[in-house]
């Protein structure tokens, strides 16, 4: 599937397109849960793995790291660090919080340890800090680079106006840029990202990859009235059922979705692999059968009749 890989911003990472969420590890899927998770997407061609140093630190008797960890220990067993790429974040983990120098610098030493590697293939931060300058924030990120420690940055969760400010602080210095956007986007959330954050990463040749892709697990197709789904996400979720937004769009990919015998997800997150900057949509999956309607977007293309159904059903 090496003809699958694509290009992330201005970086040299290849990526598959479709990154695998690393939330639920240690969360909602033990280790033996997740190692099988990891196999069956590395066997696919799947090689782009996100996680955040602060996974899954919500959970009583977590401390933050615990995603971070069972990947390290997947990596170490299966001896194949030289073929995944791994993007963690920096910034809400309970003992590391913000963006401040020092703090990024600490966060990265624990995170490498974790992972069980000597570098970081894209690193985000995971909050913007505004307390902190955007030139403190990229000059420590850069300090990461040099050391070898970090490949690329990115930035997620920012403004606009704080992104264009990283890009020029970067490009004024010379110093390490971010190549990569990870924003709130899918059917149902276009308006954080549509617009200015957008039109920026497009114009700095930034590779968006977003977070919440199928709406945690709406976009499935999973939630509907008067149905009970068994998730930790389920609230979160079922929101949607209730706008008439969530409706119209839940119809039209019920209605594609049919005339192309594909999985409801796989058409969610073609959609979205089709918007401008989009390069890799990140989805979770929690067991391996889940797996097969998130991959099939490497291979799905939707119509530009299809894509506009959908923009149309979510405006």
């Amino acid at each position: 599937m090496t003809s699958s890989l694509r290009t992330l911003g201005t970086s040299g990472l290849q990526v598959f397109p479709l990154a695998l969420g690393g939330n639920v590890f240690g969360w909602t899927a033990d280790q033996e849960q997740s190692f099988a998770v990891l196999d069956a997407y590395a066997a696919a061609g799947g090689n782009f793995v996100d996680t955040a140093d602060a996974y899954s630190a919500w959970i009583p008797g977590n401390q933050g790291g615990e995603s971070e960890t069972v990947i390290g220990k997947w990596i170490a067993s299966r001896a194949n660090r030289s073929d995944v790429v791994v993007a963690t974040k920096v910034g809400a983990h309970p003992a590391f919080k913000g963006l401040s120098a020092a703090t990024i610098k600490s966060a990265a030493e624990e995170s490498l340890r974790r992972l069980g590697t000597d570098h970081i293939d894209l690193y985000y931060t995971h909050f913007d800090d505004e307390t902190v300058p955007v030139e403190e924030i990229i000059t420590a990120l850069d300090q990461l680079v040099k050391e070898g420690k970090v490949r690329e940055i990115a930035a997620s969760n920012i403004s606009p106006e704080r992104l264009r400010a990283s890009l020029d602080f970067s490009e004024r210095e010379g110093l390490a840029r971010y190549v990569a956007l990870q924003p709130h986007y899918n059917l149902v959330s276009r308006d954080t990202y549509e617009g200015p954050l957008q039109d920026t990463a497009a114009e700095a040749g930034l590779a968006a990859v977003p977070y919440f892709a199928l709406a945690s697990g709406f976009l499935t197709g999973k939630y509907r009235p008067g149905t009970q789904v068994e998730s930790a996400r389920a609230e979160k979720a079922g929101q949607h059922l209730e706008s008439e937004r969530g409706q119209r769009v839940l119809a039209a990919l019920d209605a594609i979705a049919r005339e192309r015998d594909a999985e409801i997800a796989t058409v969610a997150l073609a959609w979205l692999a089709a918007r401008p900057t989009v390069v890799a949509p990140i989805a979770s999956a929690r067991t391996p059968e889940q797996l097969p309607a998130l991959l099939a977007v490497a291979d799905t293309r939707l119509t530009d009749d299809e894509v506009g159904r959908l923009t149309d059903a979510s405006a």
